[in-house]
Formats: C-alpha cells, sequence, structure tokens
C-alpha cells in the first residue's frame, strides 16, 4: 500500500514514494526485473530547498498577478535556479497597472532582482517600462521574458535613442517610432494565426556576450509563442547607442536576445526560456539571473554569474 501523506514541496514527493516502495511495487507489477533507482542528485535538490543559505527576493512585474499561477513556469523556473545556488527565494509580486513614476522606488525597494515576463495587449505596459528603467538605471538585475524583453526594447527606445512615443505596433497602430513590429510579409495579414511564431527555434549567439557565456554554446533552441517582432528598422541606432544583440536567427534576421554590457545583468529573450527549466537543470538564463540578484548580496558570487550552466 502506497501513503500519500502532505508533503511541503512538490519536489520531495519523489522521495517520499520512493521510501513507500512505489517503484519496486511498480516493477514486481509488470513482472520487470528489480533495481534501485540512484536518486542522490535529487536528495541533494531537495536538501538544497529546505536549507537555503541566501535570501533573495524577486520582483515579477506583470498584470495577471492576482493570478499567480498564470506565472508558474517563471516561478519555477526561478526556483530552480536558486535551489542550485543554494538561495531562498522570495517573490514579490508588483502589479504593473499600479507603478508609476511617483512610487517605483518603493514598490521595489530592496528587490534583488526585476523580471518582466511574458502576455499580450497594451493593459500595464507603462509601468513595465517604469520598472524597467528602473531597473536599468538603479543597476538591478533584469530578466525580460517575450514582451518582457519587447518592453526593454521600448523603454531604451524612449529613454536612450530619443526616439519620443516610440512603442509596439501591437499598443499603438500611430506610433510614429514602431520599434516592434510585425515582419513585412505579415502586414496585410488578417488571419492572426498567420503570423504566430510558436514552437521551437534556433538561435545562434554572438560570441563575448553574456549569453555566449551563459549557455556556453553557439547555437541554442528555445521556445516561441509571440506575433510581434523588433523592427530591423531600427537595429542600426540601437547598435550605436549601446544595445547588443547578443542572439539572433541563425540568418540575422530576427532579433532573439537583447542585452546590455554596461549593466551587471541585463538581458531578455522573445522566447521563453521558463519552458525548458528543470528541476535538476536549471536554465542557463534563470541560472546567471538568480546568480547575479545573489551577488547583491553577496558579493562573491559575482563572478559565478559569468559561468555556463552546467
Amino acid at each position: 500500500m502506497i501513503t500519500s501523506q502532505d508533503a511541503a514541496s512538490i519536489y520531495e514527493v519523489p522521495l517520499m514514494l520512493e521510501r513507500e516502495g512505489m517503484a519496486q511495487q511498480a516493477l514486481e507489477l509488470l513482472q520487470l526485473p528489480q533495481r534501485s533507482p540512484d536518486l542522490t542528485h535529487w536528495q541533494t535538490i531537495v536538501e538544497r530547498l529546505y536549507r537555503p543559505t541566501h535570501p533573495i527576493q524577486i520582483a515579477i512585474v506583470g498584470k495577471y498577478v492576482r493570478l499567480n499561477d498564470a506565472y508558474l513556469s517563471v516561478v519555477e523556473a526561478l526556483r530552480h535556479a536558486a535551489i542550485a545556488q543554494s538561495g531562498d527565494l522570495n517573490v514579490r509580486w508588483i502589479n504593473s497597472e499600479e507603478i508609476s513614476d511617483s512610487n517605483v522606488d518603493q514598490m521595489l525597494a530592496g528587490v534583488n532582482g526585476i523580471v518582466v515576463p511574458g502576455g499580450f495587449g497594451a493593459r500595464g505596459i507603462e509601468g513595465k517600462l517604469i520598472a524597467i528603467r528602473h531597473a536599468r538605471e538603479q543597476n538591478i538585475p533584469f530578466l525580460g521574458l517575450c514582451l518582457g524583453m519587447q518592453c526593454s526594447v521600448i523603454e531604451w527606445a524612449r529613454n536612450i535613442a530619443k526616439l519620443n512615443n516610440a512603442n509596439s505596433a501591437e499598443f499603438d497602430t500611430d506610433t510614429p517610432y514602431p520599434v516592434i513590429n510585425l515582419l513585412p510579409e505579415q502586414q496585410d495579414v488578417v488571419d492572426l494565426g498567420g503570423t504566430m511564431r510558436l514552437g521551437l527555434y534556433p538561435c545562434r549567439l554572438a560570441a563575448g556576450t553574456l549569453a555566449d557565456r551563459l549557455y556556453g554554446q553557439e547555437v541554442i533552441y528555445e521556445r516561441h509563442r509571440h506575433r510581434y517582432e523588433f523592427s530591423n528598422a531600427y537595429r542600426t541606432l540601437f547598435l550605436e547607442t549601446g544595445y547588443v544583440v547578443s542572439g539572433a536567427s541563425p540568418d540575422g534576421r530576427l532579433v532573439e536576445i537583447v542585452e546590455l554590457p554596461s549593466h551587471p545583468f541585463f538581458i531578455a529573450s522573445q522566447f521563453h526560456p521558463e519552458f525548458q527549466s528543470r528541476p535538476s537543470r536549471p536554465h542557463p538564463l534563470f541560472q546567471g539571473f538568480v546568480q547575479a540578484a545573489i551577488a547583491m548580496i553577496a558579493p562573491e558570487m559575482g563572478d559565478r554569474a559569468l559561468e555556463p550552466s552546467r
């Protein structure tokens, strides 16, 4: 008989079931040879989860925060990276519709890192831009995911590239500077399903960049779910003003990762890295982000933020 005991974390459940002999009973029922699994690595994960040494507070700035499960994959990817670094993850939920220039210092006071995750639609965008500017100017580690990457592009366009009223064509069809837009061949597509980039796509990383150091490989494959892209009409201006395109499609046409080399840790991806994170294999971008966040309170961890994920 297998009991179903309560567990403080879902990650402890495999160890509990093993102690109950579930694997042996399943093998016996299926008439398969008995063998004992090596759960040493999983035991280490659970031990680190329950005995963290570095408390970190990460702000997730989004518009669906009233239903935290909307960002569940992001939270778990952060947790995977925190476990690997013996970090005690505390998430501060920030409603992007409530952020303003007058309260951003208060709302983000004391955080060790800021994440702006994905989403659709114009609601809450201005608050996300304010949070991103705060992260950039206050040297707080920043990770942008999908829409978060697009918002980082808009923020840079407005405040550094001096493109007043720059925006995404998704949010403002009349913007004079659509730095995020549909691809030229998609402009006349009426059926929105025909413009969605969905699924696994390759990305080539630029040598010597933060993305290159975190991944430790030249070509990566990541999952996408978005419609609008970085507009290449503005790529030269962004590069001239200090932005770095550290990841692009193999043909160089589609911008996939952007970063700021002048910042302690500022990186954003057009794809969703959280979809490929695992408890035993934290995603490189989350790994580096959490390392950088810990380095804010434990400076000796700083150099580790540049190590490839293993």
